[in-house]
Order: structure tokens, then C-alpha cells, then sequence
């Protein structure tokens, strides 16, 4: 009976941790990124208003998210747009 009993306090246990990040995945996810807004911004005959615009709002999106995962900007998800 208590093996059952620790088998079960085992599998809730890891339910508590927060998910991580291997730094490799932030460095390339970020490398991707630069690469592709490269590309967009070199390839894609576009206004140059546009390609500020698109900077701007790719610039922000990655801070966001970045400080999301540093854990310095968690009121986000309980943002509700109606």
C-alpha cells in the first residue's frame, strides 16, 4: 500500500514545476527570428514605413516574450481582450 502511495505522490510532483527553456532554444529561436526579419526585410520589395512598422512590432513581440520567460512580465496571460 504505501508503494502505491508514493508512486501516486510521484507522478503530482512534477506537475508543480514551471516549464523551462533550455538556453540553446532561446538563442536559436532568436537567431530565426533575425534571420527571417532579415530576409523579409532584404527580399520583399515593401514601403519603407512597412518594413518600420513590421521592425517595430517584431522588436516588441520578441521583448514581450523574452520577459516572459525571464519570469519579469507574468500579467500578461491574464490579459482578456472582449
Amino acid at each position: 500500500m504505501s508503494h502505491c502511495k508514493l508512486w501516486t505522490l510521484n507522478c503530482y510532483e512534477g506537475q508543480d514545476k514551471e516549464k523551462q527553456m533550455p538556453l540553446l532554444n532561446i538563442v536559436l529561436m532568436l537567431i530565426i527570428v533575425g534571420v527571417g526579419l532579415y530576409l523579409i526585410n532584404r527580399y520583399i520589395p515593401m514601403a519603407s514605413s512597412i518594413k518600420t512598422i513590421l521592425n517595430v512590432v517584431v522588436v516588441v513581440v520578441v521583448c514581450v516574450w523574452l520577459l516572459q520567460i525571464a519570469g519579469l512580465w507574468t500579467g500578461l496571460p491574464r490579459l482578456r481582450v472582449t
